[in-house]
């Protein structure tokens, strides 16, 4: 398997496979519809509502984290995650424009 040559791509290109690439496992998905839905969180009720290790959930939020979507303070031992606004409308933007685009579908497709 070959390396991905990014440098070919446009910054935008890029940016919105990063984001694909982050967004495209399910149990990030779910981890940001609960921080949604409770509008933050600590680390260890998300390990009792995925049902997931608490290694594993750190992975995905430091993921998310990584790409700015949540953001985590610490309180005591725990740290609390919330949606990083800012960025989340960026990326409803993005992927807004991404989707949007014109598709003519050819006749022999």
């Amino acid at each position: 398997m070959g390396l991905t040559k990014s440098e070919i791509f446009t910054d935008e290109q890029n940016n919105l496979a990063s984001l694909f690439k982050v967004l495209g496992h399910p149990a990030r998905i779910a981890i940001l519809q609960h921080i949604i839905n409770q509008k933050a969180c600590i680390c260890n009720d998300l390990v009792d509502e995925l049902g997931l290790a608490q290694a594993t959930i750190s992975q995905h939020l430091k993921e998310l984290k990584n790409i700015g979507i949540i953001q985590g303070t610490i309180e005591g031992k725990s740290v609390c995650y919330c949606i990083e606004e800012k960025k989340w409308h960026e990326v409803q933007e993005l992927f807004t424009l991404f989707f949007e685009q014109n598709v003519n579908v050819n006749e022999c497709c």
